[in-house]
C-alpha cells in the first residue's frame, strides 16, 4: 500500500524541486564551485516573523572559500529554502565577479555619488563667476536702440 508513496522519491537536499535541484548542481559545476568549497553556518535571523524568527537559527551565511566571498540569506523563514537561495546568490556573485561586471557596478555607483557629492565652496564660485561673464557676454548681444530725433 505504502510501497509507490513518499518513501520512493528521492529526498530533496533544499526542499524544492528536483528540476530546481539539478540545475543548481549544473552551475556550480560549470562554475567550478563544490560543497567542499563552501563553508555553511546558520545564523538567527532578523526582522518580521516574530517567535518563529528569533527562536529558529534560519538565516543561512555561505562563504566560498577559495574566494573568500561571503553571502547571508534570510529570504524565507524555511532554512532549507534559505541554503538553496544562498547558493544561488553566491553563485551569481561569482559569476559576476568571472564576467568583470562587479568592477563595471562598482564604477557606476562611484560615478553617480561623485555625481550626487556636494560642490565646495570654490566650485560653487567658479561656476558663478562663469555664469556672470555669460550673462554679460548676453547682454551685450541685444539690439541698442537707435535715439531717434
Amino acid at each position: 500500500m505504502w510501497s509507490n508513496y513518499a518513501f520512493n522519491k528521492p529526498m530533496s537536499l533544499f526542499n524544492v524541486s528536483p528540476e530546481k535541484e539539478k540545475g543548481l548542481s549544473e552551475r556550480m559545476e560549470r562554475l567550478g564551485v563544490t560543497e567542499e568549497d563552501l563553508r555553511e553556518t546558520f545564523v538567527r535571523s532578523s526582522g518580521p516573523g516574530g517567535q518563529k524568527v528569533n527562536k529558529t537559527s534560519s538565516c543561512v551565511q555561505l562563504v566560498h572559500m577559495p574566494s573568500g566571498l561571503s553571502v547571508k540569506c534570510q529570504q524565507s523563514r524555511s532554512q532549507a529554502l534559505n541554503r538553496f537561495m544562498a547558493r544561488r546568490l553566491l553563485l551569481d556573485r561569482i559569476e559576476r565577479i568571472k564576467r568583470g561586471a562587479v568592477d563595471a557596478e562598482r564604477q557606476q555607483a562611484e560615478k553617480i555619488r561623485r555625481q550626487k557629492r556636494r560642490r565646495s565652496r570654490r566650485a560653487k564660485e567658479k561656476t558663478l563667476k562663469l555664469k556672470h561673464m555669460q550673462a554679460e557676454k548676453k547682454s551685450l548681444r541685444s539690439k541698442t536702440s537707435v535715439p531717434t530725433e
